[in-house]
């Protein structure tokens, strides 16, 4: 038995020594985070994976995906796991006995109708898999570039986007990156490389090695892996962004550098002549006349765009898809293009789609990033009320010029209200007839309601109306359909009206009683679509970091 102090005086906890494995496991990577940002070598690390505690993390934080009652290329899955298989596993990995089996591949569907791979690995290898992560995560997270946003713990398509909208103001050109089969074209050798520079420990290096050459079995049939992540692999994420550093190095540390200078722009030498006309008629009481010349003003963009003295580039990377914005003209953006080109080839051995890697003018154009539309906003009508610092009089400021602006795509609009049409009008979804009312507003809910969550940063976000009445109608039939009766008679059986954030709305609604429990409730409608830049993206599950699961005390407990 061990015996530690708690934060309270007095008070103390007793400890079995496998708790203690558990919080060991933390301290240890609290202690790899600490390395990372100091940019520390690791040594020594394999033994680390020895440690019980590990695995119980991992299998907490595997448990809760649906992927892991999925099964590999064996029957095993997480509900089977006890001790004695994750000591099993340890004894293997000590003795460097431990082999990655071949993953099952299977084809999911892609949005744009094409199939993409994923291998399907089995619940030992998903169980090493995460705890190899967990320590990669650990220490390379702290030292990843801020305009990185894919894949890392407290970061989502929100942050990218939001990096965008506050940093991107004035930019001329935006370039969109796309890099051709990123996850399937990675070099094995390149990666290893990579992470030999900064751990050196040859067995750790040797098992994601032998992860990286396990290969897949397609119609049972085994094929090598010469290149590329494992899709599927848990692990794969992180292997991914540890080898794209290097291109944000590249661009941080190279591009932006160079394709930036001055301090700020110049003025624009006719809009500042007009300033001061309609100034000197000001002060000469000649009021209509200076409103007259302001006005035209206001008409000018207030600083000189072609000032050869003034250059900005900005990046920003969620995975695979990377953008950057940049002030100057079309000719150093496509001489920025081919640098980029040129050092994923080179050096990363990738290569850039040219079809799908464009410039665009981002005042008349907008560019395609994580599902939005970016563009720079113009709208010389739109005006805030200022005040001059050392006058007290009061103009009026162009308030959304140079900004930049997040839209839905009027394709997302089209694309989501096909779904639920056909020849032009709503239809029902017969794949629902046979379920519950609840199952049924709640599918519509859910549905709905991922897609506002997911384009609360639009400030075209009210389009979603559109979509919303689709679906309602939508629907309506499915339910008509379920009880053999019209759509009108479902308004009358499931509408009522409630309150949000002070706001009526009609909703659909379906309340399932329980005694001695609160009712169960399921709504369609009552969402609203107001723009929020602050909003969170749920682009993925959220985890929470919790010291003991009910799992992990199952599998202490030998249950």
């Amino acid at each position: 038995m061990f015996v530690i102090q708690t934060r309270r005086k007095g008070n103390r906890n007793i400890l079995t020594g496998k708790e203690c494995e558990m919080q060991e496991t933390d301290s240890y990577l609290g202690i790899l985070r600490e390395r990372g940002r100091r940019g520390l070598p690791l040594e020594r690390v394999y033994r680390h994976l020895f440690n019980r505690g590990l695995y119980l993390k991992a299998y907490g934080r595997l448990y809760r995906n649906h992927g892991a009652m999925t099964r590999g290329i064996t029957n095993e899955v997480a509900d089977g796991m006890s001790l004695e298989k994750i000591d099993a596993i340890i004894d293997d990995l000590r003795h460097e006995r431990y082999r990655w089996k071949p993953a099952r591949r299977v084809w999911v569907p892609k949005k744009n109708g094409k199939q993409r791979p994923l291998g399907v690995t089995t619940w030992s290898d998903k169980l090493v898999a995460e705890a190899v992560r967990l320590i990669l995560d650990a220490y390379f997270d702290g030292q990843f570039s801020e305009h990185s946003h894919g894949f890392r713990e407290g970061r989502g398509c929100a942050d990218a986007l939001r990096d965008i909208y506050h940093n991107w103001k004035g930019c001329a050109w935006i370039i969109e990156g796309d890099i051709s089969d990123c996850f399937g074209s990675l070099s094995h050798d390149l990666l290893i490389s990579v992470l030999s520079e900064k751990i050196h420990d040859g067995r750790f290096i040797r098992l994601i090695k032998h992860l990286l050459d396990a290969g897949y079995l397609e119609d049972w049939k085994f094929n090598r892996t010469l290149s590329g992540v494992p899709q599927g692999s848990v692990v794969s994420p992180i292997l991914s962004n540890i080898l794209l550093d290097k291109l944000d190095q590249y661009v941080e540390t190279v591009l932006i550098p160079r394709y930036t200078r001055g301090e700020k722009r110049r003025e624009n030498p006719v809009y500042k002549q007009r300033m001061h006309q309609a100034e000197y008629c000001f002060k000469r009481g000649l009021t209509k006349e200076g409103q007259h010349l302001r006005k035209a003003a206001q008409h000018l963009p207030s600083k000189d765009s072609q000032d050869p003295s003034y250059r900005r580039l900005h990046y920003c990377r969620y995975a695979d898809d990377f953008a950057l914005g940049f002030i100057g003209p079309k000719a150093e953006a496509e001489e920025i293009k081919r640098q980029l080109t040129i050092f994923l080839r080179e050096e990363l051995k990738l290569s850039l789609s040219e079809e799908k890697t464009l410039i665009t003018h981002a005042r008349s154009q907008a560019a395609k990033f994580l599902g939005y539309e970016v563009t720079v906003l113009q709208n010389d009508t739109k005006r805030t009320r200022v005040k001059r610092s050392n006058t007290q009089r009061r103009y009026d400021q162009r308030s959304i010029n140079a900004g930049i602006g997040l839209r839905i795509p009027r394709t997302v609009l089209l694309d989501k209200c096909a779904r639920y049409m056909k020849r032009g009008k709503p239809i029902h979804r017969s794949e629902l007839e046979n379920e519950s009312d609840f199952t049924i507003i709640s599918t519509y809910q859910q549905e709905y309601r991922g897609l506002v969550d997911y384009y609360r940063l639009a400030y075209n976000l009210h389009t979603l109306d559109q979509v919303k009445r689709v679906m309602q109608e939508s629907l309506a039939k499915t339910l008509a359909l379920k009880y053999k009766t019209s759509g009108r008679e479902m308004y009358k059986k499931f509408q009522t009206e409630i309150a949000v954030a002070g706001k009526r709305f009609k909703v659909f609604q379906v309340v399932i009683a329980r005694e001695g429990k609160k009712p169960l409730v399921a709504t369609w409608g009552g969402i609203t679509l107001t723009w929020d830049i602050r909003a969170t993206i749920e682009d993925r599950p959220q985890r929470k970091w919790i010291s003991r699961s009910e799992l992990e005390k199952r599998l202490l407990a030998q249950v």
